[in-house]
This record gives structure tokens, sequence and C-alpha cells, in this order.
């Protein structure tokens, strides 16, 4: 993998990440494929739309079907009819979220299935070996995420264990794949709120090396504005010449914070999760689909929107489908949502082109922060 900036206006920037698969420009937004299907879209109907990457999920897919399955079909991209870039993540988010159902030790964390309660073990060197066998593009670091609130003691404890993990999955690759084979790898940032440990975390990884650096622990339950000083602390001294991922954020006010300081790639299931709920995201903020208000509504949805939901159905339909609750009414409103999301990301990139991104941040930041309609 190599990353290149192609313009900066003030601390945003655009660049490239360059896969074998593809390329990829930032800021990207990267759909969630938790289970190797981003919910209610094809994989064609993602590429009309100008998705570049995607991101699924290594604790997901070790469940089920299982990696070595997905080996033998050809590996993942196969598997789902998918030719561009994917990341996945490494599972520890998910085995942090299922803190009643896991044992976290050196070696790495046992868990039980939250399909049928089996017992499982995941550890550095299975994360690896999983997102090897599923063939991506950009494997994630295992570590272990904190949970907000946290002392000062467990995220040091944590960030000691988050980097031993972090050098363990470094030397798996570097012994057990090499050539195309082997992934491209980003260290994840650990630490909590406290900012001398999130220093310290960035030290650890940028000595043993990685490919890109992310930054995990964020949108965890914090208020908005311990994130935003967290991020403002931690891109500043982030490698200048890696890619630079805040993980699992996606509030779009959030991503704004994120790019002006210099971060590169996001990702959320907000797009999809909101348009199965009726929630939509629009030109004029936020839309409840089920407002009394659209039921005899002919217009679209969004006047400004070329996507093909906009572009053929009133509001009037869509609010009609959510209420029946109708399989089209999922596929429609995420066709539409993460639309706006990548589009969202395509008009940012000219803005920062232009040297526009102030005027483009506050522009959005007054939309954005109107109440739902």
């Amino acid at each position: 993998m190599n990353f290149f900036i192609s313009d900066t206006d003030g601390t945003a920037r655009n660049g490239t990440v360059e896969t074998a698969r593809g390329q990829v420009s930032t800021p990207a937004f990267m759909p969630v494929g938790t289970q190797g299907t981003v919910k209610a879209l094809s994989p064609e109907e993602l590429v009309s739309m100008g998705a570049e990457i995607i991101l699924s999920n290594t604790y997901h897919l070790y469940l089920r079907p299982g990696h070595e399955i997905i080996r033998s079909i050809g590996g993942l991209h196969t598997f789902m009819n998918w030719d561009r870039p994917i990341l996945t993540d490494s599972g520890g988010f998910q085995v942090f979220s299922l803190a009643s159902l896991r044992k976290i030790r050196e070696d790495g964390v046992e868990f039980r299935s939250h399909i049928d309660g089996s017992l499982h073990f995941l550890g550095p060197e299975k994360a690896m070996e999983v997102q090897v066998a599923l063939g991506t593009d950009i494997a994630m670091a295992f570590d272990e995420c904190t949970p907000y609130p946290c002392d000062y003691e467990y995220a040091v404890k944590s960030l000691e264990l988050t980097t031993r993990w972090a050098q363990r999955c470094k030397s798996y690759l570097d012994s057990e794949t090499q050539g195309s084979k082997r992934p491209a790898l980003f260290g994840i940032v650990q630490g909590g709120m406290y900012k001398d440990l999130r220093a310290r975390s960035l030290a650890e990884l940028s000595r043993i090396g990685f490919d890109g650096y992310a930054v995990g622990g964020l949108s965890v339950g914090e208020p908005k504005e311990e994130m935003y000083d967290v991020i403002r602390f931690i891109a500043p001294l982030m490698p200048a010449e890696s890619s630079r991922y805040l993980m699992g954020v996606g509030d779009l006010m959030d991503v704004l914070v994120a790019v002006e300081n210099g971060f590169d790639m996001f990702d959320c299931v907000m797009p999809t999760r909101n348009a199965r709920n009726g929630t939509l995201f629009t030109s004029r903020g936020r839309i409840s689909i089920k407002r009394t208000e659209f039921k005899s509504d002919a217009g679209p949805l969004d006047p400004d929107c070329s996507c093909n939901t906009c572009r053929n159905y009133s509001l009037a339909y869509l609010r009609h489908l959510f209420l029946a609750k109708e399989i089209l009414s999922m596929r429609l409103n995420t066709v539409h949502n993460l639309h706006f999301y990548l589009n969202f990301f395509k008009n940012m990139r000219a803005a920062i082109h232009n040297k526009t991104f102030s005027a483009f941040k506050e522009h959005w930041e007054g939309v954005l922060g109107s109440a739902t309609q």
C-alpha cells in the first residue's frame, strides 16, 4: 500500500491510498459491510454510487460462515463479488462490546459467540490469520478498546497490552505472509481520554512501524467535546506521510472536525442503520420519513440529490413503504443515505482542492446542526 497527499487546505488534506485492487481517494468514507454485505445493497449498486472501499469484520466472518470457507471460495472479494479494496476490522471492538461474554488474557481474548454461545479464542495471531484468509487489502491490528469512562490505571494496562498485541500482529505478517498475500497493516492508537497515554501509544506504534495509523476508542459514549479534544491533540502527532484512520466515527459533524485536523479515513453504520430506521440525510438536514406532513407530498426526498431514490420516488411513497414495513423501504432509503454520504465526501475533497474547506465546513455545520425535521 502507498499513500500520497495531493492537496492541502490548512491541515485538511486530500490524498490517495493506492492498493493492488485500486485507489481510494481521501478523505474517504468506507461503507460498513460487516458480514460481507452492506445491508440492503448489492456490490454493483455500491460501485455505481462511487464507493471505492468497504469495511468488513473479522469477528463476524470468523464465526459465520468461517474464514476457511471464504478462503476456499477464493477470498472475500470473490465470495461477495467485490473487486475493489476491502479493509477488515480485527474484531477487537466486537470483543470489547461482549464484556459479559469474554475474558481478556495476555495471549488474547476468550469469548462466547453471540450467535450460539460456543466458546472461541481470538488473539493477535488468530486475528491476522483470519484477515489473511479473507484476502483483505488493509488489515487492522488486534487491540483492546477501552470503555468510557475508564480510569487511568486500567487505560495504562490496556495501552500496554495493545502495544504488545500490535507487535505480535506485525511479527505474524512478517513471518507468515509475503508479496501479494501480505495485506497492509494499520496500528491502532488507544489510551482513552488521556492525552499523555494517547501520545505514548502513538510513539510505541511508530517505533514498531505500520503502513497506516488508526485512532480507536472514540465514539464509545464520551461527550463530543472530549472526543474533539482527543482528535485535535493526536492528529498533528501522527506521521504526516501515513494515512490516518478515525475508527467508527461517521457523524458528519464529527467528520468535519476530524478532516479539519488532518484525518483521512472514516467508517460508520450511521447512513445504513438510520436508513433502515427511517432517518434520512438531505441537503436541508435530517428528515424523519415517518412525519405526517409527507403523507401526500409528491416531491422528491431531496431535490438537490441525483440518487435513484430521489430521481424516481416521492416522499409520500417513501413514507408509505416505511410505515408498511416493506423491504423496498430499506433499500431505497439506504441507496439515498449512502449516496448522500459518498457525495458529501466527494464535495469535501473538492473544497479542499479549491481551498474552500472552511466555507464548506461552516455551511454544513449550519445544516447538520439544525433539528431533525
